[in-house]
């Protein structure tokens, strides 16, 4: 089969790989597209050599169903036309639902809607600030805090421009994270927020949790902004520093969200952000556009002949 195979470090080509062979407790899926996510530039320092990279995808059981999938089993990863799979995880997806959405709400969608209901447990009424609002994490985030009932919600980020969007879709307040905008966020805090969502770390989460309530509980997803931050114990006292990761997640908390954004999305009650689709062989500069922070979900094609890829 066609896949993009890692040979060595940063050594990648799209060639022909072993066939999956599904063992028990596990499926092949034919994949139709896969997501490409931040974990998946990491996770390749430490793959087995050769494999193929890829956790996410939406494709088809040998019985034609369509499903989605977050977690793939090594080394046959997503990039490629058949992936192996825990037989647990595999989504059916709605026959509406498109398959680019449905990758849309996937890793980054649970992320975005985990970390708000199984992690920070938000309770409605409560004031919700999401970092990095321009990506795909939180532009779910802002919508998952207004579905879930929090009373307002704040999205802060360093464009501007790809912010101001997120207004129609539930931001009470916009933030700029640009210069000094320490003064801004302890404004639009206004008596402290109850819940942070934190794609960032560095710098920004030590900046969110000195504008944050008692009970506060700030809930760290990721770290584009560093790997590091300096936070004092003032700032912590009284709050909770949390971590969220959908590897730590048990699948039927997984699935009932997942399902339950399908839902929403079908309805119009959720907007999926921007999504980019790409050939497979246009691997390489997926993977640098990726290690840059795009503002949307890049997919990869794996199988453009599909008549339920759109």
């Amino acid at each position: 089969m066609k896949a993009v195979v890692l040979r060595g470090p940063g050594e990648l080509a799209l060639e022909e790989f072993d066939e999956p062979v599904a063992g028990a407790g596990e499926a092949v899926v034919d994949v139709l597209a896969a997501g490409l996510n931040p974990v998946d530039l990491s996770r390749m320092e430490a793959a087995p050599l050769p494999s193929v990279p890829g956790n996410e995808g939406v494709g088809r059981l040998p019985d034609s169903t369509r499903v989605y999938f977050e977690r793939t089993r090594e080394p046959f990863g997503s990039f490629a036309q058949r992936a192996l799979v825990d037989e647990r995880l595999p989504i059916p997806l709605p026959a509406e639902l498109r398959t680019a959405d449905a990758l849309t709400i996937g890793i980054a969608g649970l992320v975005g809607w985990l970390s708000l209901s199984h992690c920070a447990r938000l309770r409605p009424g409560e004031s919700v600030l999401v970092l990095g609002a321009s990506g795909p994490v939180g532009h779910v985030s802002v919508q998952a805090a207004k579905l879930l009932g929090a009373d307002r919600v704040v999205a802060a980020a360093r464009d501007r421009a790809a912010i101001e969007p997120l207004r129609a879709l539930g931001a009470d307040e916009l933030v700029t994270l640009d210069g000094d905008y320490h003064p801004s966020l302890a404004r639009a805090a206004r008596d402290g927020f109850d819940v942070v969502v934190d794609p960032l770390f560095g710098e920004p989460i030590a900046a969110a949790l000195g504008v944050t309530a008692l009970g506060a509980r700030v809930v760290s997803v990721g770290a584009s902004a560093g790997s590091t931050a300096t936070i004092t114990r003032s700032s912590l006292y009284g709050r909770s520093l949390l971590s969220y990761g959908n590897r730590l997640t048990p699948v039927a908390v997984k699935r009932a969200a997942y399902e339950r954004m399908c839902r929403h999305v079908l309805a119009g009650e959720l907007t999926v952000a921007r999504c980019e689709l790409l050939p497979l062989a246009d691997f390489a500069s997926a993977f640098v556009r990726q290690a840059a922070h795009p503002h949307r979900k890049l997919v990869l094609v794996c199988d453009p002949t599909d008549p339920d890829l759109q």
